[in-house]
């Protein structure tokens, strides 16, 4: 079969080797940071690939062709990866980590840590482009592949799990009562984080110096 008549449910196998390409990556620096700082750079990590259902369904809405290169090459989030934090600064630390990943390329940024949607979300969403030793769709090799990778706290992450599953259920009942509800604890929660990174600010000035 040649690679122009490959669907996007033929590229799986391609795309699993690129993710996990990118997940050895996060966790290299990780670790590097785990052996300097004696902490890893976040708590845990969770990645996938967009199913071809979900992938054609996407193109659709969108409006491009339903096809392996417009999958690929027009949309971003083939492969997507969250990257969940303890603290907010440790997200900040981690996006310069990814920035400083060998043939990585930041193409988009959104900062909803500090440019809050209006429901209350948070979060920190980047789509790359990544050189990875495997061909491409157009034939490159290395290829050149997208991937979209969102940073959150676990308090942030614990709030969007329950957003969207509000967001998917049909026929709810008080449905703008539990938004409003979600919107406050969505700001409790964002005072949380702050306060806990307080803390741990101080906890690691009373340190400075010492054993």
């Amino acid at each position: 079969m040649k690679e122009s008549e490959k669907s996007y449910a033929d590229w799986r196998p391609t795309l699993e080797k690129v993710e996990q390409y990118l997940v050895d990556q996060i966790q290299a620096y990780s670790e590097e940071n785990r052996k300097r700082t004696g902490e890893g750079a976040y708590e845990h990590l969770i990645y996938r690939i967009k199913s071809a259902e979900s992938m054609d369904e996407k193109c659709v809405r969108k409006g491009v062709p339903v096809t392996a290169h417009a999958a690929m090459k027009e949309l971003y989030d083939a492969i997507g990866l969250r990257i969940v934090c303890r603290f907010i600064h440790d997200i900040y630390t981690n996006i310069e980590y990814i920035k400083k990943i060998p043939g990585c390329r930041v193409i988009r940024e959104k900062d909803y840590i500090k440019n809050v949607k209006p429901n209350g979300y948070r979060s920190y969403h980047i789509i790359i482009e990544l050189q990875a030793p495997f061909e491409d769709v157009e034939g490159n090799f290395p290829g050149c592949f997208y991937a979209e990778i969102q940073l959150r706290t676990i308090a942030m992450d614990s709030w969007a799990s329950l957003e969207h599953e509000m967001k998917y259920k049909h026929h709810i009942r008080n449905a703008e009562l539990i938004g409003t509800e979600l919107k406050r604890c969505a700001d409790e929660l964002a005072a949380c984080d702050l306060s806990m990174q307080t803390i741990r600010n101080l906890i690691k000035e009373g340190n400075d110096g010492k054993e």
